[in-house]
């Protein structure tokens, strides 16, 4: 292992190799390691949207909307492309963002028969300031890599992450 501090999974791989030394438990650590990152890192992220009174599924749909540039409305459909949720869930989401005041349902200028999930002038400025908040977490939480760390993995998990879209 060299210099690098040994980690959870190294001590379930060491366990897996004494008890069933024929299996290759290489790719259980890889996938073992992606798993327990993200749930620290998915906690960390919770506790800074938290601060902005919004759940990470919350913060999905309006950072989506604020990203689609001015006007910052959207179809629920394209919504749901961009967000990879069922249908009712993001009815859902919808329901409880526009009970909130985050988001309001417009009627839809192009097609009157449908409506567009609009940002609030109450879910532009929370978004705004939640999103500074996560960009400045989410640096917090790389800064032990550096720069070239962050080019290899980025590309690393960019060629991982192909294989499945």
């Amino acid at each position: 292992m060299g210099e690098e501090k040994q980690d959870h999974v190294d001590r379930i791989l060491a366990q897996w190799r004494r008890e069933r030394p024929d299996l290759d438990v290489e790719p259980m650590g890889i996938l073992g390691r992606l798993k327990r990152l993200g749930t620290h890192l998915g906690r960390e992220v919770e506790a800074v949207l938290l601060k902005h009174g919004l759940s990470t599924s919350a913060f999905d749909v309006l950072a989506t909307l604020r990203r689609s540039g001015a006007p910052h409305r959207l179809s629920p459909g394209e919504l749901l492309e961009m967000t990879m949720v069922s249908s009712g869930t993001m009815t859902n989401r919808i329901d409880q963002l526009e009970k909130s005041g985050f988001v309001e349902r417009i009627v839809n200028p192009d097609d009157r028969r449908s409506v567009l999930i609009a940002l609030t002038d109450k879910g532009l400025a929370t978004v705004e300031a939640a999103v500074d908040a996560h960009v400045a977490n989410q640096r917090r939480l790389t800064a032990n890599l550096s720069a070239a760390d962050k080019t290899e993995l980025d590309r690393l998990l960019r060629k991982f992450l192909s294989d499945f879209e």
